[in-house]
């Protein structure tokens, strides 16, 4: 099975060796996002809930530009450099999601890229 590099300007552009999001048939693989802003390649802002704004804007562009949704994600992955931030987390992401909600891991860790508060990666599985 060929794979197919994901590419869009609506998300920030990659700052090492990876792709935004790589597709293997029907199944797209996501890279992490930060909440950067894709025309400055700066952070938003240092408060968290534009931050985690930002990264559903990113997430959902890389999304829409496999040829699918945030509805189409399988599993993501959320990393928090503060755990309390958890149920801001679950409002902002309400927004960007509908029932059946996707399977999902809230991972602690000690910093992210750029001093980010949050990175959200994820699988997404498009229609056939």
């Amino acid at each position: 099975m060929s794979k197919s590099v994901i590419h869009t300007d609506r998300a920030p552009q990659a700052i090492g060796t990876y792709s935004q999001a790589v597709k293997s048939g029907t199944t797209v693989y996501l890279s992490g996002q930060i909440p950067l802003v894709p025309e400055t390649m700066e952070m938003v802002s240092e408060d968290f809930t534009e931050q985690a704004v930002q990264v559903f804007k990113n997430v959902t562009a890389v999304c829409e530009a496999a040829g699918g949704g945030t509805n189409d994600l399988v599993k993501v992955n959320i990393f928090l450099t503060d755990l309390s931030n958890f149920a801001t987390v679950n409002e902002i992401m309400s927004d960007y999601f509908k029932q059946p909600y996707p399977a999902r891991a809230a991972i602690g860790v000690k910093a992210l890229p750029k001093g980010a508060q949050i990175e959200i990666d994820g699988v997404m599985e498009l229609p056939e």
